[in-house]
């Protein structure tokens, strides 16, 4: 689930650069929310990578991005949620975002253990 999740971030992320540009996210009036998304097509990419090598970084990077992720998002979309938060439960953006973002938190440490080897299950010791 990381990867495909953080694949298609990645593709995303690349798709509204090459439609947008360096603006491409100037609806976030924080300059910092602009770059940090867009940052995210180095960043979603790198952490398909370590992940599919079983790097423990991987996971905790993949926990780093979503948390900053969700939190831009929240932030930067509060306006018009709070104008409409029926807007929250269409199928793109803010709700799979947050469930993604939500899903990466709860299975890190399950994960980072069995990555090490001391899931009390794990026969890879």
């Amino acid at each position: 689930m990381y990867l495909i999740g953080f694949l298609q971030g990645a593709c995303v992320h690349v798709l509204d650069l090459v439609r947008g540009g360096i603006h491409a996210y100037a609806s976030f009036p924080q300059v910092s929310f602009q770059a940090f998304f867009i940052s995210l097509v180095v960043l979603d990419p790198l952490v398909v990578v370590l992940v599919a090598l079983m790097r423990p970084v991987g996971v905790r990077l993949a926990v780093c991005v979503m948390a900053l992720d969700v939190s831009a998002n929240w932030i930067g979309n509060w306006p018009w949620l709070r104008a409409d938060p029926t807007r929250l439960l269409q199928p793109v953006g803010l709700l799979p975002i947050t469930l993604f973002g939500l899903f990466v938190v709860v299975s890190s440490t399950p994960l980072l253990r069995a990555m090490r080897g001391r899931h009390p299950r794990c026969t890879t010791r």
